[in-house]
């Protein structure tokens, strides 16, 4: 039956297809450096329509959507700045579709011992015994960022010695081999073949973003964005997501 559903979906393209051969996507690095890219891939190849996908910073990202030309079809954000985007009529009524979740995890250099963080009180024991913990700089406007300084800015994690970085992220700084340990989304900890995940943060820390998925209300081809956003969101999407690190809603 899914079979079925999906190959009407993608059926219905044909004549969008004929018009309109490509669309494009904007999205933040923690859904972009998920399985963004290669289901675009596998969109084009079974459709014909071309699908051009880029990354945005955060603190850019509201901005960028609605000014960018050409104009974006698909937008990926967290739940907040999506809510924002709502508001401000920036998406198409009825196109707002919840994507999945991205956690907050410990990351340490290939080949290094994983310590137990599954409590709060571990965690906070691993990170003060593990060194320097790269982490995004709180400071540097990034939302990944001011999470993290959140989390480490209560009572349990005093005298872990996170070092903020100035340039990039806090997995980039340890796979370059600096630091002992980092702080980062899983998604841009599995990209980083240099560095190993140890485990998600416990989920009592709050330590995650929820990404969501819309048709831009200044698409000229709603009709392909929102067969994409179905694409991506489909059951048979989901160990693609899971495999980068995402949790599929």
């Amino acid at each position: 039956m899914r079979a079925f559903v999906l190959a009407a979906m993608l059926a219905g393209l044909s004549v969008a297809g004929a018009q309109a051969a490509e669309i494009r996507v904007v999205a933040p690095g923690f859904i972009y450096n998920s399985a963004l890219k290669e289901l675009a891939a596998d969109f084009t190849k079974q459709t014909g329509v071309k699908v051009i996908v880029s990354e945005v910073g955060m603190s850019v990202a509201l901005n960028r959507i609605q000014t960018d030309t050409p104009a974006y079809d698909v937008v990926g954000l967290p739940s907040d700045l999506m809510n924002t985007l709502l508001l401000d009529g920036g998406i198409v009524p009825g196109s707002y579709t919840p994507l999945g979740r991205d956690e907050i995890a410990l990351a340490v250099k290939k080949g290094a011992p994983h310590p137990d963080i599954s409590t709060v009180e571990k965690l906070a024991a691993a990170l003060k015994a593990g060194g320097q913990i790269m982490v995004n700089s709180p400071t540097g406007g990034t939302m990944q960022g001011a999470m993290i300084g959140a989390i480490l800015a209560k009572p349990q994690f005093a005298g872990v010695n996170a070092v903020p970085v100035t340039k990039g992220e806090g997995a980039a700084a340890l796979a370059r081999g600096e630091g002992d340990m980092a702080l980062q989304l899983v998604p841009e900890i599995f990209n980083k073949p240099q560095i190993e995940l140890v485990a998600p943060l416990p989920a009592e820390l709050g330590g995650h973003m929820d990404g969501m998925l819309a048709v831009s209300s200044r698409s000229t081809d709603r009709k392909d964005a929102m067969a994409f956003i179905k694409f991506l969101t489909r059951p048979e999407a989901r160990p693609a997501w899971t495999a980068k690190g995402m949790k599929p809603f």
